[in-house]
């Protein structure tokens, strides 16, 4: 694999979704047409959490991107619009879609497209280019949360508990006070179907000791996909440390030649 020997920029940017202004940096290489990378942050996070990831494509070469979700998490983590309680998985795939259409209306991008995420942003990834599978040249999944679904129907997602049968407005979740539409938007998501029309390549990284994404949705992700990749990482958790990071990046290198 071969790094650009170019610098690499960095620039802050937004773009709105509706009324939302949605806020994220830029890291590109001094160069014109370049394919495109978007990496997304997961579940209370924000654009920070990704950035190494970021940065790695940009020196591959691409226009990459991070950012906050709106309502994401709870100020002063995001810089992006939109409370937390009005926050799902498919008003994060709008964020997504946003962000794509502004970075394919500058002039040095090109019309290739990489999309990655961690977590619920890699879900958020997925269910993205499901939606726009001629749009995705590939996709990458960092210990994808496929459970999200199955967790909303059992009524107990991350530190938040309720009756799936009689959702509340309001769902305490720790910090960060969720909205009745957080678990009602993916209620009755059947996500294997809903990830399978993307058929383009795909790469999965997943712990075998993730004690929050069960390693088995991985598994079931790269049997429903058509052209996946699933790497397994020995002992890794739910987030990687350093040394299971060191791997990860490893196979996404090898993976994000455009």
């Amino acid at each position: 694999m071969l790094f650009s020997s170019s610098p690499i920029r960095r620039r802050t940017f937004s773009c709105m979704r509706g009324d939302l202004t949605i806020r994220g940096t830029e890291y590109r290489p001094n160069s014109e047409k370049l394919p495109i990378a978007i990496v997304c942050h997961g579940f209370m996070a924000n654009q920070q959490t990704v950035r190494q990831y970021t940065r790695l494509l940009a020196k591959i070469g691409c226009c990459a991107y991070c950012f906050d979700f709106c309502g994401g998490s709870v100020p002063p983590l995001v810089r992006s619009d939109g409370a937390t309680t009005d926050m799902s998985v498919l008003t994060e795939v709008q964020d997504l879609e946003a962000v794509i259409r502004y970075a394919q209306s500058l002039p040095y991008t090109s019309d290739t497209l990489l999309l990655m995420g961690c977590s619920q942003g890699g879900m958020v990834s997925a269910l993205t280019a499901a939606k726009h599978p001629d749009a995705v040249d590939r996709l990458v999944l960092f210990y994808p949360a496929f459970c999200i679904p199955d967790d909303a129907r059992a009524g107990h997602m991350m530190m938040a508990h309720f009756d799936p049968q009689n959702l509340p407005e309001k769902i305490h979740c720790g910090p960060m006070p969720l909205g009745r539409c957080y678990p009602e938007a993916v209620m009755h998501m059947d996500v294997f179907r809903e990830i399978t029309p993307y058929t383009g390549r795909v790469l999965i990284v997943h712990g075998t000791a993730d004690g929050i994404v069960k390693p088995d949705y991985a598994k079931k992700a790269a049997e429903a996909y058509a052209n996946a990749e699933l790497h397994l990482i020995d002992g890794g958790a739910h987030g990687f440390n350093r040394r299971h990071d060191a791997e990860a990046i490893r196979y996404l290198t090898a993976f994000a030649a455009l």
